[in-house]
């Protein structure tokens, strides 16, 4: 296993977050702002980066930004501030989650082991939620033993929720990764989308619902496995 890149102007902070990732088990590597963290990554392969928001140099912000560009591995960011605007950003940019501070050191642990988790799953061609198995290679759809047959952008938004569970996605992500950057539609499309999801997929039948985060966007959540 690659280590986990800590990247924080804090001195204290990165000693915590080291000293306990190590004691579950994880390797760590550390840099004290962005500058630092995208020379290291030059050199050295990670897993994950946890990162702090306020940084000089180089804040948070920036380099998720210059990460999302170049590699493909999980995010999470430390901040100080709860706000919705604060997410909305985030997410935006590419962060898969937050930690507000001050934080418990187990809570780190178990959301860093669940976006380790989902980027494996995401990496295979076969995502399986509940009864539901959706293949990106052939895009065969099951239900149980029942084959489903869905629309392009309907396997591929119903497959990008499925790959991340729990993750949640702006329109405008959803938007640039499933109908491309050149879309000049309305953004209300993603909506059109979900909904006919949701009547496909009714939770009732399902293990599985898209939830819808006011503010933010649309995540795929496990009700049951």
């Amino acid at each position: 296993m690659a280590p986990l890149l800590i990247v924080d102007d804090d001195p204290y902070i990165r000693e915590l977050v080291s000293v306990f990732m190590r004691s579950e088990g994880f390797d760590v590597v550390e840099a004290s702002d962005g500058v630092e963290a995208l020379r290291l990554l030059e050199t050295t392969q990670v897993d994950m980066v946890i990162m702090d928001i306020m940084m000089p140099n180089m804040d948070g912000w920036e380099l998720c930004k210059e990460l999302r560009e170049h590699y493909d591995f999980p995010l999470l960011m430390l901040t100080a501030k709860g706000e919705t605007s604060q997410k909305v950003k985030g997410f935006e940019l590419g962060t898969d989650d937050y930690l507000v501070k001050p934080f418990e050191p187990m809570e780190l642990a178990m959301r860093v082991r669940a976006l380790l988790k989902r980027y494996k799953i995401a990496s295979s061609q076969t995502v399986q939620v509940g009864d539901l198995t959706m293949n990106r290679k052939t895009y065969e759809v099951t239900v149980g033993s029942e084959n489903v047959t869905l629309p392009l952008k309907e396997f591929e938004l119903l497959y990008k929720l499925a790959s991340y569970t729990g993750k949640t996605f702006s329109r405008d992500q959803l938007i640039e990764q499933i109908w491309g950057f050149d879309y000049e539609g309305n953004e209300r499309t993603v909506d059109v989308h979900i909904n006919r999801l949701r009547e496909r997929f009714p939770e009732e039948r399902h293990a599985f619902r898209i939830s819808t985060i006011r503010g933010l966007g649309y995540r795929m959540e496990v009700l049951r496995t």
